[in-house]
């Protein structure tokens, strides 16, 4: 009868030990689905391992797609807020940087965790490592936009100044930068993102005149000092972004042809016919 009885017990229930767990923090991530578990390796080719790896890798791509179209958002809107003198609208930009942080972390253990369950090769390895790198750009790109949305919320409190240069010229072309090296990663298409590196040295010039022009307009109206400062910073800050989407467009040409075109004078040209690629 005690025999009978332990076959009759109800088996103890597995313990859960955190795999697939999502970090801590408040708002929206995305949720994990069932493929996110380790795969058997007793045949590394085997259909399905692939299967799960590519699912994988496509939603690595649609989440930071997502962040990308939010940071290009916040970039938008600090532009506005300068623009206009909307302290209103600088607030909104400063209050959404603890979510882009948050994402940012939570892109990279994704991708880690791929590393470590997948082992991927050729260009999903290339695929990856360039989504971590990105990931980063649009971090910092992110906390650019915050740092403007913070100058035009001082600004917006002072009298308007007379600002010697077109500051929303440069503040376009950058952000024309960022679209194109967003688009270009959406595409998979290393011309466009050729075309990102070569604008970088344009916005650079800009800069420079930039720096020139207000350091000349203190000279003049030192009693503008302040606000001159704060209008240098976001010229800076504006420079920044665009060599960020610069590295963007780097990787993504990295992840297309397996090129890296990083500190090459010859970075912006096409690949020549009969050239070899990259696997």
């Amino acid at each position: 009868m005690a025999a009978v009885r332990a076959l009759q017990r109800p088996s103890p229930k597995r313990r859960n030990h955190g795999v697939g767990r999502q970090p801590r923090g408040d708002g929206p991530i995305p949720d994990r689905d069932a493929a996110t578990h380790p795969v058997r390796h007793s045949h590394p080719g085997r259909p399905m391992m692939n299967l799960h790896l590519h699912r994988e890798i496509e939603k690595l791509k649609t989440m930071l797609l997502s962040l990308g179209t939010d940071v290009e958002e916040h970039v938008y809107k600090a532009v506005q807020a300068l623009d206009e003198r909307n302290g209103t609208l600088a607030d909104q930009v400063i209050g959404s940087d603890e979510q882009v942080d948050r994402y940012e972390v939570y892109l990279e253990e994704e991708c880690l965790k791929i590393l470590a369950l997948h082992q991927p090769v050729a260009i999903d390895l290339r695929f990856v490592i360039a989504v971590l790198k990105i990931n980063n750009d649009l971090e910092r790109i992110g906390d650019l936009a915050v740092n403007i949305a913070e100058r035009a919320k001082f600004l917006a409190g002072r009298d308007v100044l007379d600002v010697p240069f077109d500051f929303m010229g440069m503040a376009d072309k950058t952000r024309a930068m960022l679209k194109k090296s967003l688009d270009a990663l959406v595409n998979m298409d290393p011309r466009m993102a050729r075309d990102v590196c070569a604008a970088d040295d344009e916005v650079d010039a800009l800069n420079r005149e930039m720096y020139g022009r207000i350091q000349k307009s203190m000279q003049q109206h030192p009693d503008r000092i302040d606000g001159l400062i704060h209008y240098l910073g976001v010229s800076r800050y504006l420079e920044r972004i665009a060599d960020h989407a610069t590295n963007i467009a780097e990787d993504v040409i990295y992840m297309v042809d397996g090129d890296i075109v990083r500190h090459r004078a010859d970075r912006y040209r096409p690949r020549q016919a009969g050239q070899p690629r990259a696997s």
